[in-house]
């Protein structure tokens, strides 16, 4: 059986604003990388980081990030 996997609507969320990640960054105080790499999930964010992006788009943190079932890896 899977495990889960959070997932992120950072790229959907920032499109809403029409926000580079260069300027989510800069509202939340980190690097553009920082943001790119939460939102490829290669990087999985402090709480609260998590809630500092969440407040900058001016949503809840279970808007921003959801646990997802990891199908990739069942079966392993």
């Amino acid at each position: 059986m899977g495990g889960n996997v959070l997932k992120n609507r950072i790229k959907v969320q920032r499109a809403i604003k029409d926000w580079t990640q260069e300027e989510l960054a800069h509202r939340v105080g980190v690097t553009r990388k920082t943001i790119n790499t939460i939102e490829n999930g290669v990087y999985i964010p402090s709480t609260y980081l998590a809630m500092k992006i969440a407040k900058a788009f001016g949503t809840t943190v279970e808007d921003v990030f959801q646990f997802a079932e990891d199908t990739v890896n069942e079966g392993k």
